[in-house]
């Protein structure tokens, strides 16, 4: 099982500014060597400690207090015996269990020597802490102990806390124990464990196992150590185009197939942070170049992720079902809002290693995340670790720090099948999945139920409303089968279906779009996981509106198959009313019904949509109750009750080419939701079909097409499968962006039938083009591009 203390908290647990106050002084009389090592452990505890906080002033009085209460709880019950160090933390069969008990005590050694706890330098608690770190030490981590169940427990969980304890407690523990606990740590984590850049020695594990390493160094003296972990890291910084680690577009991909800038990528953001600033100014300074490529990755892999102070679900794995846990002490459920605010304080420990004009930057835009955090206060947030809250407080009440506003743009990863869609008032996030990216990710018993995340599920939230639409035991309650969306088979599927660790991936290759940074056009060739469900499915990402098309909906399960358009969470009692072509509609649970297409719709506090395909569509409004245990072993069994209103196609049973065309209007009103549905001419959908989806938005000057086969759609034409994207600016010229997202082409004409005058500029990829009535663009071989778009801007004629 993993728990509230885990990879995740722990990580957050550890950050702080790269302070020395509170840090013991060097030893009178030790040689040069040592009294290096006695700085660094100092750097260390002023890092995990998070520097001299205001005790007496809130937050920070409560949280000192709490943190002494649950102390002093774990001393009055800790109880070592043959194989357990607590009652409820046996580890003989589970080393979870004995990760754990670290974790406590770490959590112990805070509370002795932070002030304010009430059992700061208690002479109780210390000897506690001290029988426990021996107990474990004879029982269960030492030399020559036979290791069993998850790696991750051995060589980083256990390691990572039991160092921070060293340092903690340094001076403190009997001289003989730093040796024997450093021995504990050489026979779990040998040097071999970065021999080589592979299996569970990349991206994030790779930092993390750097960081046992490096502190291992410290405090044992080994300076060959430190300079190892320093070492390390090297492989960590270049861009990949395959398996783990940064991709070039911003994509972050943890175990091969999964994305997770939110949860990993936050893991290896923070400690690298805390890496750079331990050894920032000494002989192992990291000083390689290509760090820097993480330094540009704050602004093009995590920050497109976060809004308004939360990191979206798309990019968490199966962190979005660590809700509440049975293990958490406290009861505080996680959620994408807690995940952002360690995020948050993980950029500003980075920050302190940047350059001027980055951290200056970072700080601004993490003050305007805050600030900005209506539904879950960032400083109020009791989950989040005591130097991580010291951290945002000091960026929050630094007048020098501008608040920056939230970005505006579109960014596609297509390294991880993943994009966001920013523009004022509100963002969303799109994931999809394909033989490259996993439908989800299940593995130790969690996210058992998110088989469809990667089939097209839509996710947005509105810059002040809708913003603990996922925080809000959405994942625990919601329908598995009807993700906003996503198009499924109703075929019942097993608890981990696909297998683990991103097992589950796809047959399908075009998977991915085209953007000119503002608009894009995006396309999924579907195929359902454990199911015979194929389709196409298209979005066009626009200013106000989001346009979705569907087409060749085909399927063989003999069950229905439905494509969900919006499944809205509207809490514990929400009553949102909701509009039907004017008609207002009933209000209570368990109604349902069926409309004629072309329709329109608006909920109340969310938006509107707009039907615009033939057919009909149906509005469910319903109370579904659930249990985080029901997707997450390790989760509470407290049954939750949420509302929702769910608007879906219907596409019967094992439908032979069905279709759907809609738009979704985030913050729209009823009145702007009813004049776009009366805007016949606002939008031309130039195709629909397994051959092309396409639209035309003249008033935006933008085209876009997703060619599943070469063909022809509205002025485009296209000589082999693509996405395109065309934008006509005012100043009289255009972009023409152009991708493969098979990755498959060697050449590629498109044809624009429309009069150019000339190209002004061209990627390398072009090879030839020819203007006048029509723009003529030939392309070279885009095998190697990973599915990047290729921008040519003409001037019209």
């Amino acid at each position: 099982m993993t728990d509230v203390w885990s990879r995740r908290a722990f990580l957050s647990a550890a950050g702080g500014g790269a302070l020395l106050l509170g840090a013991p002084a060097a030893r009178a009389g030790a040689a040069p060597h040592e009294e290096v090592h006695d700085a660094l452990r100092a750097v260390w505890r002023g890092l995990c400690l998070g520097g001299d906080i205001p005790a007496a002033a809130e937050p920070f009085r409560s949280r000192l207090a709490d943190l002494g209460a649950l102390s002093g709880g774990w001393r009055s019950t800790m109880a070592p015996a043959a194989g357990s160090l607590w009652p409820d933390l046996g580890y003989g069969g589970d080393p979870e269990m004995m990760m754990q008990s670290y974790y406590r005590l770490r959590t112990m050694a805070e509370a002795y020597v932070r002030p304010g706890t009430g059992l700061t330098g208690d002479a109780g608690l210390l000897s506690a802490l001290l029988t426990g770190l021996d107990h474990l030490h004879a029982d269960v981590y030492h030399a020559g102990q036979v290791r069993y169940g998850n790696w991750y427990c051995w060589q980083i969980g256990a390691p990572q806390a039991l160092l921070d304890l060293c340092v903690l407690l340094y001076e403190e523990l009997p001289a003989s124990r730093p040796a024997d606990f450093c021995a504990a740590v050489d026979h779990f984590v040998p040097d071999s464990v970065v021999g080589s850049y592979t299996g569970t020695s990349t991206g994030a594990n790779r930092v993390d196992l750097c960081r046992v390493l490096a502190l291992r160094g410290v405090v044992g003296g080994d300076s060959a150590k430190i300079a190892l972990a320093r070492d390390a890291l090297t492989p960590v910084f270049p861009y990949v185009t395959a398996g783990d680690g940064l991709y070039r577009d911003g994509s972050f991909v943890q175990h091969t197939w999964v994305p997770y800038t939110g949860t990993y990528g936050a893991v290896l953001l923070g400690g690298l942070g805390m890496l750079f600033a331990l050894l920032k100014g000494t002989a192992w300074q990291v000083t390689d170049p290509g760090a820097q490529i993480v330094f540009d990755a704050v602004e093009r892999a995590w920050a497109p992720f976060l809004f308004n102070g939360l990191v979206m679900d798309a990019v968490s794995g199966r962190a979005v079902s660590r809700g509440l846990m049975v293990a958490d002490p406290r009861q505080v459920q996680q959620d994408d809002h807690g995940r952002g605010h360690a995020l948050l304080a993980a950029i500003l420990l980075l920050a302190e290693g940047a350059s001027g004009p980055e951290r200056t930057r970072w700080r601004g835009l993490v003050k305007g995340w805050m600030a900005r955090d209506y539904y879950s206060r960032p400083l109020a947030d009791t989950a989040l670790a005591l130097s991580s809250l010291a951290r945002l407080a000091e960026v929050e009440s630094d007048p020098s720090v501008t608040a920056l506003p939230e970005p505006v743009g579109h960014r596609l990863f297509a390294s991880m099948d993943r994009a966001t869609h920013r523009r004022p008032g509100w963002a969303a996030s799109l994931s999809m999945a394909s033989k490259r990216i996993a439908h989800y990710e299940t593995g130790n018993g969690e996210n058992l139920r998110g088989w469809h995340t990667g089939s097209g599920m839509l996710s947005w939230w509105g810059d002040s409303f809708g913003n603990g639409q996922y925080s809000d035991a959405f994942w625990p309650t919601v329908d598995p089968y009807r993700l906003p969306g996503t198009t499924v088979s109703r075929k019942v599927l097993a608890d981990g279906a696909g297998g683990d660790w991103g097992a589950s991936r796809p047959d399908a290759a075009w998977v991915g779009g085209t953007t000119d940074g503002e608009f894009a056009s995006l396309g999924q060739h579907l195929r359902g996981l454990g199911s015979t469900l194929t389709a196409r499915k298209s979005w066009f990402l626009l200013d106000d509106t989001i346009v979705c098309l569907g087409a060749g909906i085909r399927c063989s399960d003999g069950t229905a198959v439905e494509t969900v358009v919006d499944n809205r969470n509207l809490g514990a009692a929400g009553t949102h009313a909701l509009t039907v072509g004017g008609a207002l509609q009933p209000a209570a649970l368990g109604w349902s019904a069926a409309f004629p297409s072309p329709g329109w719709a608006h909920l109340a506090g969310f938006g509107g949509y707009v039907m615009a395909g033939s057919g009909s569509f149906k509005v469910l409004r319903e109370a579904r109750t659930g249990r985080w245990s029901e997707i997450n072993r390790g989760g509470s069994a407290t049954a939750l009750t949420r509302r929702y209103l769910t608007l879906w196609y219907d596409h019967g049973t094992d439908p032979a080419g069905a279709a759907y065309v809609h738009q979704m209007m985030p913050g729209a009103t009823a009145a702007r939701t009813a004049a776009r549905a009366a805007a016949t001419g606002w939008l031309s959908v130039l195709a629909n079909s397994e051959t092309a989806q396409g639209v035309s938005v003249p008033s935006l000057g933008f085209t876009g097409v997703n060619f599943w086969q070469a063909g022809s759609a509205g002025p485009l034409e296209a000589g082999a499968p693509c996405s395109v994207t065309v934008r006509e600016r005012p100043d009289g010229t255009a972009a023409v962006c152009v991708a493969d997202p098979a990755r498959v082409l060697t050449s590629l004409t498109l044809v624009w039938n429309r009069p150019v005058a000339a190209v002004l500029s061209r990627p390398p990829s072009l090879v030839s083009e020819a203007t006048g009535a029509r723009l003529r663009l030939q392309f070279g071989s885009l095998t190697t591009a990973a599915g990047a778009g290729q921008e040519v801007v003409v001037r019209l004629g």
